[in-house]
């Protein structure tokens, strides 16, 4: 299993919108992409940041989100709520409890 890991730096008073955006558009969304297990989204309110958690079965799965484009569209969605860019890394999910 794969996590890819997205953070973000959010404007902090449009943190509710995005939550918003991502709870309906965006995870919706994913939960339909192949090998999607699940996905989550933390915030530090005080900063702005927020980190976004999605389990994929492959490294496969989760690195077709940016070759479909449909990473890209995903962080379209929220691009106006945003400070900068989010950065994105895969991780192979090494031990679980």
């Amino acid at each position: 299993m794969y996590l890819q890991l997205t953070k973000a730096r959010y404007q902090r008073e449009t943190l509710e919108d995005a939550r918003a955006i991502i709870q309906d558009s965006v995870l919706p969304a994913a939960a339909q992409q192949r090998g999607f297990r699940g996905a989550y989204w933390a915030v530090d309110r005080e900063t702005g940041t927020g980190i976004g958690i999605s389990l994929w079965d492959t490294r496969a799965d989760a690195e077709a989100l940016v070759a479909s484009g449909f990473y890209q569209e995903q962080v379209a969605k929220l691009g106006s709520l945003l400070v900068a860019p989010p950065e994105r890394e895969v991780y192979e999910v090494a031990a679980e409890a």
